[in-house]
């Protein structure tokens, strides 16, 4: 039987038995292999990105926006990140890693920034791409929850990856997926139809220069304040919207 949040419910439910089964393997696999693990999962998150790239070689937002199509997302990562930073968002979701490290068990210096380390790189691949965002909407639009349950797989293996390199923190990182699309499926639900095509696109295109930021710190090449980027998400559509408005 199918139902409004299926899709949500079953991607949180992955998370935990994907983080689960990282967990019981990850303590038998020496530190050398959950690296390897780790940089192996920034590749794939950097190929996921650039398909996320793909609207800006399509019409469907040419045709709103014309030429200007690249220059409102230039924009529109460059204000978020500035918003974000402004708004300190990378240390926020740290604070927040920190104090669910806290309220969950008592440990060491180390295992404490492990465990935000994972919470916030598994909450970024998890909640950060269209999928996460389209696929919640779809679900609450009644349009099913085909994309929710794809990335739901996707995600449990991703879990089981990272718990076995990242640990506990990644198990805590359901809960901010729960909040984060259940309330995009929420909204769907009330508001209907909330985005057009264009706008979409143009929040692909965002989640996928994120995505490509975040695959480059799993891999090594340097430490991106990913969080403070998020904001991008939200004024990519916007700045869509203002110019079809114009």
């Amino acid at each position: 039987m199918t139902f409004i949040g299926m899709g949500t419910v079953a991607n949180v439910v992955t998370i935990v038995l994907g983080s689960l089964i990282g967990l019981a393997v990850g303590s038998r696999l020496p530190a050398r292999t959950a690296g390897a693990v780790t940089e192996a999962l920034g590749l794939v998150t950097l190929v996921i990105a650039g398909l996320s790239l793909r609207p800006l070689l399509q019409p469907t937002l040419g045709e709103v926006v014309g030429d200007a199509a690249l220059i409102i997302i230039m924009l529109a990562v460059i204000g978020g990140t500035m918003l974000g930073s402004l708004l300190r968002l990378e240390d926020r979701m740290e604070d927040l890693g920190r104090w669910v490290r806290g309220k969950l068990s008592r440990g060491t210096n180390d295992q404490s920034s492990r465990f935000v380390e994972g919470f916030v790189t598994s909450s970024l691949v998890f909640c950060v791409g269209p999928m996460a965002v389209l696929g919640a909407l779809q679900d609450g639009l009644g349009m099913g929850a085909d994309q929710l349950l794809a990335k739901s797989l996707l995600d449990g293996f991703a879990a089981i990856a990272f718990a076995s390199s990242l640990g506990l923190g990644v198990l805590a990182s359901a809960v901010p997926v729960a909040l984060y699309q259940g309330g995009l499926t929420l909204l769907g639900f009330l508001l209907g139809d909330v985005m057009p095509p264009a706008q979409v696109d143009a929040l692909t295109v965002a989640g996928g220069i994120v995505l490509l930021a975040l695959a480059f710190r799993l891999i090594g090449l340097k430490h991106l304040r990913v969080a403070d980027m998020l904001p991008a998400l939200v004024l990519a559509p916007l700045f869509v919207w203002i110019v079809q408005s114009v």
